[in-house]
């Protein structure tokens, strides 16, 4: 982890939201020594590169960028946001957040402040989770499927899907084979078993969705 990725202490803006990246998962013992599963998530840097307000876009939010990249793999308009935002970083994600209480147009460049997160706060964490391309029925919804001895003819096929005159069509949400994987999820809830700004990283109670390295949503829990 460089440097700059770590630099989230350095703030100037208290959001509910903020972005990072999965590491992987382990396992840690809390105080009373029970064997507690945790996902390790590595705190990057969140720059706010624009804000929107109602005269000039019609409503107010915060523009993040987040996410490393090269001089050479930035394209000349993104170039110019982040010059015309006094980032000096090479950014290549964007995204979104509206605040509750409205925004300062003077924060921008400056960095989302993470100290609202400690230990214990319940988050909402949103992520695509891993895409596993087209699949069957057993796999993608857990079907039994049929006999495994030769000469069934019917193995890990779908089975009927429908009648003959009645109803004569297939119902709308049938589970037949497609593709699996690849969606944006909202896992609500999850606690917060450790956060380490000096370290940059974070420690999420259970799984979260998505692939290692793979770019996560974390925002305070809307239902608690």
């Amino acid at each position: 982890m460089t440097e700059k990725e770590t630099k989230v202490d350095a703030s100037s803006v208290s959001l509910d939201t903020f972005y990072c990246q999965k590491a992987g998962m382990t396992r840690v013992f809390d105080e009373s020594g029970n064997h507690v599963p945790v996902t390790v998530v590595k705190l990057i840097s969140n720059y706010i590169t624009q804000v929107k307000t109602k005269d000039k876009d019609g409503y107010e939010s915060y523009q993040l960028g987040y996410g490393q990249s090269k001089e050479k793999n930035t394209s000349k308009p993104v170039a110019g946001k982040l010059k015309k935002a006094s980032v000096d970083e090479c950014l290549r994600h964007f995204s979104e957040v509206k605040p509750e209480n409205g925004v300062d147009e003077e924060s921008v460049g400056g960095l989302v402040d993470l100290r609202s997160f400690e230990k214990g706060s319940f988050i909402d964490v949103t992520a695509i989770t891993k895409g596993k391309g087209f699949q069957g029925v057993i796999k993608k919804f857990g079907f039994s499927g049929g006999p495994a001895a030769h000469g069934s003819h019917f193995h890990r096929g779908t089975g009927s899907i429908g009648n003959r005159a009645t109803p004569g069509r297939v119902f709308k949400g049938k589970k037949m084979p497609g593709r699996m994987g690849g969606k944006t999820k909202t896992i609500q809830n999850l606690q917060i078993q450790e956060i380490n700004l000096e370290k940059g990283f974070a420690l999420i109670r259970g799984s979260v969705p998505g692939p290692k390295d793979g770019y996560i949503r974390v925002s305070k829990a809307i239902k608690k």
